[in-house]
């Protein structure tokens, strides 16, 4: 073979050599118009998508390979399956739902608005004390509040001096009754104070019945002065409790926004008096609502109050002054007059079955 020949044959031997690696790796085929032909890359990814399991259908995998001459790797991109097009996830915040919260989080968030209000609220009762604090007052409303509550304490007196005396007075109707039956046993067994023994046998038991008249008249009153104390007048002051704790919260919040509008006003304290000024008027307008609930609870209840203890004064008195007076018709029309019915001692109450 001639020299010429023969280095040309070298020649092409050592390009195939070098081409070799990037043929036998990738082959890129080019169409008419000169530009890339990915069809068969395309074939590719369908067919490695039919292969992949059923549980990642949801989303859809994009393989891009390059020629070993590319200094890029080969990368796998992956995004969200919408109607066979594949939409790559973007970078950036995630932001979850409402629905989504943790639980938790809400919790540690409630916990920490009842802190901060917590603190606020302390922080206010004790500058109140110190006397460094300022309190929003209602003259006319505290008064009438002040008034209920000296009620209230001389109304419980009442109940108890009244329960005092039913105890009393069951006692010695207990000891009338045993002491007329006690007489008319004496009368049985001794023949010469046969009429004397009657006559105290009958006076003792004439006493424990109008006793037990005037016991359940008292019973009575005991009760509905229980009631209106502590019932009517117990709710009453639950909602005065109510109203004090919002005025407390108001002022607190009061004093915070009056503290934030003495200071600077810049970029970072606007948002910070904004979000005072929404607070403040929330518990203004709460204040102002248990107010409101306040003075209507307190009319109410010093109408029903007034009805309440005229009626069971009323029968005080006439029950008292008729047994004393020794009245036993008076003594029972009063208790009629108050629908007031009389347990006979030793007699249940009737069955459902006599009541029909």
């Amino acid at each position: 073979m001639p020299k010429q020949a023969r280095f040309s044959f070298l020649l092409r031997e050592s390009t195939m050599a070098q081409e070799s690696p990037k043929s036998s790796a990738a082959e890129i085929p080019v169409t008419s118009n000169g530009e890339v032909d990915d069809s068969r890359e395309h074939g590719f990814n369908r067919d490695l998508k039919r292969s992949l399991p059923a549980g990642l259908g949801l989303s859809e995998t994009q393989i891009t390979s390059h020629g070993f001459d590319s200094t890029k790797e080969g990368v796998i991109e992956a995004g969200a399956f919408q109607g066979g097009q594949s939409t790559q996830a973007k970078s950036g915040p995630v932001l979850l739902a409402d629905e989504t919260k943790n639980p938790a989080m809400e919790k540690l968030e409630l916990v920490r608005k009842w802190s901060l209000n917590t603190y606020k609220c302390t922080r206010q009762i004790i500058s109140e004390k110190l006397g460094r604090g300022s309190r929003t007052v209602d003259l006319e409303l505290e008064a009438q509040i002040d008034i209920l509550r000296d009620n209230k304490k001389k109304y419980e007196n009442i109940l108890k001096l009244a329960q005092t005396l039913s105890t009393q007075l069951f006692q010695m109707v207990h000891t009338q009754r045993q002491l007329g039956d006690a007489f008319a046993d004496l009368s049985l067994k001794s023949l010469e104070l046969h009429e004397e023994f009657g006559y105290n046998a009958d006076t003792q038991k004439l006493l424990a019945k109008n006793g037990e008249t005037l016991l359940g008249a008292i019973n009575f009153f005991i009760a509905s002065v229980n009631t209106l104390v502590n019932k009517t007048i117990e709710d009453t002051l639950m909602t005065v409790k109510q109203y004090e704790s919002a005025r407390i919260e108001y002022d607190a919040y009061r004093t915070d926004l009056e503290e934030l509008n003495l200071g600077p006003r810049d970029a970072n304290t606007l948002p910070k008096i904004e979000q005072s000024q929404h607070l403040f008027q929330v518990h203004k307008e709460k204040y102002d609502k248990m107010r409101n609930d306040v003075s209507i609870k307190l009319k109410f209840l010093e109408e029903n109050k007034v009805k309440v203890l005229h009626n069971q004064l009323v029968l005080f008195h006439n029950a008292i002054a008729a047994y004393f007076a020794g009245n036993q018709k008076q003594l029972e029309q009063t208790l009629k007059q108050f629908h007031i019915k009389l347990k006979t001692p030793g007699v249940d109450a009737p069955s459902w079955l006599e009541e029909q």
